[in-house]
């Protein structure tokens, strides 16, 4: 019987996905994840990329509001 790594295979990341592996990388984790998975990450470490992507994802939506507000006021104007 094959052995469970805990990896995705052939499979596409979802964004949330791809986000917490970018975070990952730039906390210089991403090789202990792609290791060992990610419960190979202490309960600090999981909490801080899990802060961080709310945190991120917070910004993108703001940013989404943004945009749309100011193309209904070139469309209004």
């Amino acid at each position: 019987m094959a052995k469970k790594t805990g990896k995705k295979e052939n499979k596409s990341l979802t964004p949330e996905e791809s986000l917490k592996l970018e975070i990952a990388q730039e906390l210089g984790l991403l090789d202990r994840v792609m290791e060992g998975g990610w419960k190979s990450l202490s309960a600090k470490e999981t909490g801080k990329i899990g802060g961080l992507v709310g945190k991120r994802k917070k910004a993108m939506k703001k940013e989404a509001l943004s945009k749309t507000d100011k193309e209904n006021e070139e469309v209004i104007g």
